[in-house]
């Protein structure tokens, strides 16, 4: 109970720096930039955890499955970093969702072709 009191207590400290000191907003931004990248860093090394540990399985789908793969994998990354801009307008966000449509479904065959020779 006292270690939760102490983080809430941090917490509040830390809002109250960044709201009553000159250059708080700055000095928030600098923080939320090295969390998100700290964040990248983290997903990176998973994925290549990941790929190092099923390397034999990804090699062993094949080369087109292999390519619907990595070709959905990149379209959703791409989804990703530009979905602000897409979101602007109707017709790109319904362009946004047949994308990702289109990725979840070259998931998913990939899924049960990796299922049906497992």
């Amino acid at each position: 109970m006292s270690s939760t009191a102490r983080n809430v207590g941090i917490v509040f400290l830390l809002a109250l720096a960044v709201w009553l000191l000159p250059g708080g907003g700055t000095g928030a931004e600098i923080v939320q930039a090295l969390i998100s990248v700290a964040f990248a860093v983290a997903i990176w090394f998973f994925l290549m955890r990941m790929y190092r540990e099923r390397r034999t399985t990804i090699y062993g789908l094949g080369d087109n499955y292999r390519a619907t793969l990595y070709a959905s994998l990149a379209a959703v990354l791409f989804l990703g970093a530009s979905a602000d801009r897409w979101w602007e307008s109707g017709p790109l966000t319904i362009a946004w969702m047949v994308v990702l449509g289109c990725c979840i479904y070259g998931f998913v065959a990939v899924f049960r072709h990796y299922r049906e020779y497992a």
